[in-house]
Formats: C-alpha cells, structure tokens, sequence
C-alpha cells in the first residue's frame, strides 16, 4: 500500500494525505477483545474495520460534501443495488461511484493502457486488499472477494466503508 501511494504520488505529481487510527482506541479495543478480535464474530471484526477505518474517514470527509471511491457492482454481493450517485446517509454527503458498472476486465484496461500505479499484489492472486489479517490471495475459480474476511458468509463481507441500508 505504501509503495502504490509512493508510486501514485510520483507519477501524477500529487500530495496524498494518510490518515491513521486513534492509537488509544486501538489499545483499548485490543485490551479488550484481543488482537486477533476480528477473527471471533462479525460483530467483533466490525468493531475492528470501525475503529482502524471508518473513524479515520470519518475526519477526512468531515468539511466535504462529496466523496467519490472506486465502488464496482461486480465486486460483492453487498454492492448490486448500489447507485452511481447516491446519499451516503452514515457520512452526510453525496457519494460517487463513477466505476460501479465496470467489469474487472475494463478496469485492468484501463490501468494498464493508462499506466495508473496499482498494488502489486494484484499479480500475485490478491484481487481484493484489505488490512493483511483479513486479506489472503484467491484461487482460480473463486470469486473475486472470496480473500477478504475468507470465515465470513459473502453477505457479511463490508468492513463499513460502504455501509448501506438497502
């Protein structure tokens, strides 16, 4: 992550601000539930992306009105009723998805004919990236989440980022 954020940041000139979790709320979830919490029930896992993920977001989009992330219908189960243009009602603003329709296959067009910096892990049967605990490299023939969050049902698998009630 680090290296494609480097890589980013060369190659389109640009600052990108990084934002961490809360280190005392960290210390108290692990205090509490252990460091593997995440491992012992979605409700605990979601604890874990709310406090290292959501929160850290939560300050980034605090002054904006709109938020545009890379969301794509094809990627889960939790995302196919999502719309393009849509009220993120958990982060009080508007939320754009301008990918939502893509498939995998024109998103690697598009970076590689565009040359856009990308994870590496990517070639190494990783086709989704999360936090490296919940995050291992796919089979052929699985589907493309099947590596986030591996002992959890498809329908649980959202760390709260793209919360939606629908």
């Amino acid at each position: 992550t680090y290296d494609v954020i480097e890589a980013t940041r060369r190659r389109y000139g640009i600052s990108i601000q990084m934002l961490f979790p809360d280190y005392q709320q960290v210390e108290k979830m692990i205090a509490e539930h252990g460091p593997n919490l995440f491992l012992q029930s979605v409700h605990h896992r979601k604890l874990c992306c709310h406090i290292r993920k959501i929160e850290p977001l939560k300050r980034a989009l605090q002054d904006l009105d709109v938020w545009i992330c890379g969301l794509r219908k094809e990627q889960s189960v939790t995302r196919n009723k999502l719309e393009s243009v849509q009220w993120d009602e958990q982060f009080g603003l508007v939320k754009l998805s301008p990918l939502l329709d893509w498939t995998s296959e024109q998103v690697w067009d598009y970076v590689h004919k565009n040359n856009v910096p990308y994870n590496t892990l990517h070639d190494k049967g990783y086709p989704s990236i999360g936090c490296d605990p919940c995050t291992r490299a796919i089979t052929e023939g699985e589907d493309i989440r099947a590596g986030r969050w591996w002992w959890e049902e498809p329908e649980h698998k959202e760390c709260g980022l793209h919360w939606n009630r629908t």
